[in-house]
C-alpha cells in the first residue's frame, strides 16, 4: 500500500517525466489514484511473458532491459530504458498478456500506472491520448530504426553508431574525446546490437588498437571523435 510520502513522490515524479510533464495539477492529482511506486534489486524480474499487463511502467531510477528468450534458453534484448522513460503502453492498449521479459539491471524504482486510470483519462481529455499516442510512436520508430540498423549497417557500424549515441553531426570536430560509460554489461549491450559478445569484444579492441579508443573497464574513451564517425561511415 503507497503511503502519504509514496503519494507526494508520485506527484513529483509525474511532474518531471516527459510523458506527463504538460499535465495541470488536477490531472495529475487524478492520475496518481491509479499509480504505485515498487522497488527492485538488481537480477530481480520486473515481469515475465505470458503475465497479465494491466498497466504500464516508467523508470523512476536505475535501468531495465526488455527482452525475449527461446525456448533453448537463448536472450535477445530488444531495448534498454533507464530513467524517464516508460514501457509497456502498447502492450497495455492491446489488452493481452506481456510477450516479453522485463528484468532490473540494477536497484530500480519503478512507477506502475495501472490501465483503468489510463482509459479513464483518455475518457475525460483527447490530448492525454494523443500524449500516449506519442510515446508509443517514438518507440516505433526507435524499432524501425533498429530494424534499419540490422539490414543495412555492418556490426562494426552498429557498435559505432551505440558509442557515438546523442553525438550531433554539428558536434563531431576534429580531435574532440568523449567517454562513454558502460552502465550494463557488454553482454547485454551487445544482445541489444544483435551481436555475439565475442564479436563485440573483437571490434572493440580493434578500434583501440587503431588508436581510435581507450578501454578502461567500463568506461569506454573515444580519442577522436570526427575520426570515429568516419571510420564507422567507411
Amino acid at each position: 500500500m503507497n503511503t502519504e510520502l509514496d503519494r507526494v513522490d508520485m506527484l513529483r515524479y509525474l511532474s518531471v517525466v516527459p510523458l506527463f510533464i504538460h499535465l495541470t495539477d488536477d490531472e495529475r492529482t487524478r492520475l496518481v489514484q491509479g499509480c504505485s511506486l515498487n522497488r527492485f534489486g538488481r537480477g530481480e524480474m520486473v515481469f515475465r511473458t505470458n503475465d497479465v499487463c494491466d498497466a504500464f511502467h516508467v523508470v523512476i531510477v536505475g535501468q531495465i532491459k526488455l527482452y525475449v528468450s527461446s525456448p533453448s534458453g537463448q536472450e535477445k534484448v530488444i531495448e534498454i530504458i533507464g530513467p524517464g522513460h516508460s514501457f509497456a503502453e502498447a502492450i497495455m492498449f492491446l489488452e493481452i498478456p506481456y510477450f516479453l521479459n522485463v528484468q532490473a539491471l540494477c536497484d530500480t524504482l519503478l512507477m506502475r500506472i495501472s490501465k483503468n486510470i489510463v482509459f479513464e483519462e483518455i475518457a475525460r481529455d483527447s490530448k492525454f491520448a494523443l500524449r500516449m499516442l506519442a510515446s508509443i510512436s517514438r518507440r516505433l520508430h526507435g524499432l524501425v530504426q533498429d530494424v534499419e540498423g540490422y539490414a543495412l549497417h555492418s556490426g562494426a557500424q552498429r557498435l559505432i553508431g551505440f558509442l557515438l549515441r546523442g553525438v550531433e553531426n554539428s558536434e563531431v570536430v576534429p580531435e574532440r574525446r568523449l567517454t562513454v560509460s558502460l552502465h550494463v554489461s557488454k553482454a547485454t549491450i551487445a544482445s541489444r546490437l544483435s551481436l555475439t559478445p565475442e564479436y563485440f569484444s573483437r571490434v572493440l579492441h580493434e578500434l583501440e588498437a587503431d588508436q581510435l579508443i581507450e578501454i578502461d573497464k567500463r568506461e569506454i574513451r573515444i580519442l577522436d571523435v570526427k575520426r570515429l564517425a568516419q571510420y564507422g561511415a567507411s
